[in-house]
């Protein structure tokens, strides 16, 4: 049953991200919040490094992919990321910005390894950042005042990937922590599938 939901976790995230290549390029923005980027990025680079190292899994085929993924989508926001900005952040300051975010995500990633170990800093942090995520997500659709750069499949496969990890770890896993926050994910995904479903119903693209 692991497996089984591991793999539809694996594919459903993989489907976020490859539409999030698309929208990004399409819109000509970034389709990922910046601060879950930087945290999915650092996870992916850092768990992906350790499958290689220490035999692959099904789980290390998914990090790999997601990390290569995850290459182009802070392509998209190095690239485009500045016009969602205010006009007085100037390009210096806006990589700075971007530089100072990925060190910080690269840095709280290893920290939940020195605290927690490498088995269960992969699962608890990778929940926190969903949580971060999913609410990010909603804060977008508001800031960008619609679905520009989002799309109604990005945020049903990433409801759906975090839901089979949550039952397996947090339910099957018997993790009141993880099933807590996968819950919690739940809620805030839901939340913004509706909004982008009632924005689809008034302007059908994407």
């Amino acid at each position: 049953m692991t497996l089984f939901l591991t793999i539809v976790s694996g594919l459903a995230w993989t489907v976020v991200y490859v539409d999030a290549i698309r929208i990004g390029f399409r819109d000509r923005t970034y389709a990922i919040p910046a601060a879950a980027l930087g945290l999915n990025f650092a996870w992916e680079a850092i768990y992906a490094a350790r499958s290689i190292a220490t035999g692959i899994t099904a789980q290390g085929v998914f990090n790999i992919a997601w990390g290569l993924a995850d290459v182009v989508i802070v392509y998209t926001f190095l690239k485009f990321g500045r016009s969602e900005l205010p006009g007085w952040v100037t390009r210096r300051l806006f990589i700075g910005w971007a530089f100072l975010l990925s060190v910080t995500s690269f840095a709280v990633q290893l920290l939940f390894v020195a605290e927690f170990g490498w088995d269960d800093a992969s699962r608890y942090a990778a929940f926190l950042q969903n949580l971060l995520m999913s609410g990010l997500f909603i804060a977008m659709f508001v800031a960008r005042g619609g679905p520009r750069g989002q799309t109604l499949l990005i945020a049903v496969a990433k409801w759906i990937g975090t839901l089979a990890p949550t039952i397996a770890f947090g339910w099957h896993g018997n993790s009141p922590l993880i099933l807590g926050v996968g819950i919690l994910c739940s809620i805030f995904d839901l939340v913004y599938i509706g909004l982008l479903w009632r924005s689809r119903q008034i302007s059908p693209r994407g």
